[in-house]
């Protein structure tokens, strides 16, 4: 009896370590897919772009082309920003806009971050009631209240400087506080819990664990207040408008546009000038601003 013997076909040649070829009707939609993003992307940045460029171009022309249908300056006018400077206390008013929203920001934070910590981990009767007197007060308009709180400080031989608007930060700030409350509901209460087992107080668990923990939603707390100090008009004219010394850049542009309103060229050269600041500080606070934003809670 014999046996046939059975070879073993071929083993088919190794195919060589690496990626694996990705179809060619496949690369090509992810092409497409990337250019129709980027020119989404491309088309919402000219759209947020356009402004600011057609301000800053016509910044640089003179009045009487700024009264024409030309879009380029002919010649550029680089001293339409040194006669702002000329023309308008300028410094003086964006060191006034700095004390402004810098104390501002202050005061809310030394009495707001306190105040959110207890409603947010601290249990005590009536929070809840506090919390919603918090957000009738965050709903309120300041036209409701202006005059009564105008006598007030006028009483007080404030009016005419922006005290009135610095001070009340002391008092703490209602949306600050709501907004606070929430980013500090996100921390695991465990944390706090066991810096009270250690020994620590309230004001130590705030200050050693929660404030490290919760630098995302301060940051973004403080941004929201600068910002809101810095562009405020309706305060500064209300409080300042008799006394230019003390405008803040916000009061002193709307002023400087209804003197200068024909001048176009001088009136956005110092629009250009004020907005700068913002812009800077956005733009090296973004990533902390968003993620404070991002990481604050919704929780009740």
């Amino acid at each position: 009896m014999t046996s046939a013997t059975l070879t073993k076909p071929p083993a088919p040649p190794a195919q060589p370590q690496g990626r694996i070829p990705t179809p060619r009707s496949l690369r090509s939609r992810r092409v497409l897919a990337w250019i129709a993003e980027h020119i989404v992307l491309v088309a919402l940045g000219i759209l947020f772009a356009a402004p600011i460029v057609f301000v800053f171009l016509t910044s640089l022309m003179s009045s009487e082309q700024t009264l024409t249908a030309s879009l380029w300056p002919q010649p550029f006018q680089w001293d339409n920003y040194v006669k702002v400077f000329t023309t308008v206390p300028l410094l003086q008013w964006f060191g006034n806009s700095a004390l402004y929203a810098i104390l501002a920001t202050a005061f809310m934070l030394v009495s707001s971050v306190p105040a959110a910590y207890a409603l947010a981990k601290i249990k005590f009767r009536g929070s809840g009631a506090l919390f919603t007197v918090i957000i009738i007060a965050m709903l309120l308009p300041p036209q409701v209240t202006a005059i009564p709180i105008y006598v007030m400080w006028s009483q007080l031989n404030l009016t005419g400087t922006l005290w009135p608007l610095i001070l009340p930060n002391l008092l703490g700030d209602a949306f600050s506080i709501f907004l606070l409350r929430q980013f500090f509901l996100t921390i695991p209460s465990e944390y706090a819990d066991a810096a009270r087992i250690d020994g620590n107080g309230e004001f130590g668990v705030l200050w050693r664990v929660v404030l490290p923990m919760a630098k995302p939603g301060i940051a973004a707390t403080a941004i929201f207040m600068f910002f809101n100090s810095w562009n405020d008009y309706y305060g500064p004219l209300l409080y300042t408008s008799e006394n230019p010394a003390a405008w803040p850049v916000a009061y002193g542009l709307a002023s400087f546009r209804g003197v200068h309103g024909t001048d176009w060229g001088l009136t956005m050269a110092m629009t250009m000038l004020v907005t700068i600041p913002v812009v800077l500080i956005f733009f090296f606070a973004q990533r902390v601003f968003v993620e404070g934003i991002t990481l604050t809670g919704v929780k009740g």
